[in-house]
């Protein structure tokens, strides 16, 4: 029973996203690591997406019946109660605003609930079903953690905090986009109006590859504008040019799209994952911080 409840909360989502806490909070931090608020921020976080998940998970339930990928869903085979599911999400929520509050900053919860409100009430109840421009209003909740994680540090929403809110919400679009197209059927069958099956995919891969490059000049912005290292700026650019390389191979007129498209889904995963890393180990120390330090 509580395998799964704990199914409902999606836990790889959860786990996906605190990598992105982790890298935003670091990038903040830039060497100065406070534990407690790196715990609490991880924990309030955690219980956040949880609820979110679990309420993307209640509103689904007559849609996931109809995809292949989502058919087999706790809520959906009725392994658990939609009453309990409802309260566990409330509850999750609730905590985890509170420790974002109490234990990071009022900002930190803030951006949380903008995050929250966005997932579960715009995109998930409405704009999913009704609007090809779903995935583009569900990619600002996908970039909150990484932003939540800096503004737990910072306390302020400054240029970085910018700067990292346009790296994921970029990096969304065409992770999303290569998903609905290994999917295709799947998002045909529940009638989901995603770009490749509104549009078609020759179109899809067009904004995949627009999305692609704008993804590489917004992370790149992390180094030009002085908050990460060099070695970030490198790795960045490696990473976003053979992304990009991969979206353009699509083109190719041998190419299969399911399989283009996984690759292009798994590669982004070790994009963001990568970056991740090397804005948390890579990031620049003002230079009023490095004088302080010598005084």
């Amino acid at each position: 029973m509580i395998k799964s409840y704990l199914q409902v909360t999606k836990p790889g989502i959860i786990i996906g996203n605190l990598i992105s806490v982790v890298g935003g909070f670091l990038l903040a931090a830039k060497g100065h690591m406070d534990h407690m608020l790196f715990a609490y921020t991880i924990l309030g976080v955690s219980l956040v997406v949880a609820s979110g998940c679990a309420f993307n998970n209640l509103i689904d339930r007559d849609i996931d019946r109809k995809m292949e990928r989502t058919k087999n869903r706790v809520l959906v085979k009725g392994l658990v109660s939609v009453h309990t599911t409802f309260a566990l999400a409330i509850v999750l929520g609730v905590l985890g605003f509170a420790i974002l509050y109490f234990g990071a900053n009022p900002l930190a919860m803030w951006l949380a609930v903008m995050g929250f409100v966005v997932y579960v009430f715009v995109y998930s109840l409405y704009m999913k079903r009704h609007s090809v421009y779903g995935t583009l209003i569900g990619s600002l909740s996908g970039a909150a953690p990484p932003v939540i994680g800096y503004c737990a540090v910072s306390n302020e929403f400054d240029t970085g905090a910018l700067i990292l809110l346009a790296i994921f919400s970029l990096w969304q679009m065409p992770h999303s986009y290569a998903i609905a197209i290994f999917r295709f059927k799947d998002y045909q069958a529940a009638n989901i109006p995603v770009l490749p099956v509104v549009k078609g995919i020759a179109v899809a891969k067009h904004h995949i590859l627009l999305y692609i490059i704008a993804f590489m000049f917004a992370a790149l912005m992390l180094s030009i504008g002085g908050y990460a290292g060099y070695k970030y700026l490198v790795v960045a650019t490696a990473v976003s040019v053979w992304w990009l390389c991969m979206a353009l191979s699509g083109y190719k007129s041998e190419n299969n799209d399911y399989v283009w498209a996984r690759k292009l889904f798994v590669f982004s995963i070790i994009a963001i994952c990568t970056l991740n890393i090397m804005m948390s180990i890579d990031f620049m120390v003002p230079a009023h911080s490095i004088v302080s330090l010598a005084n």
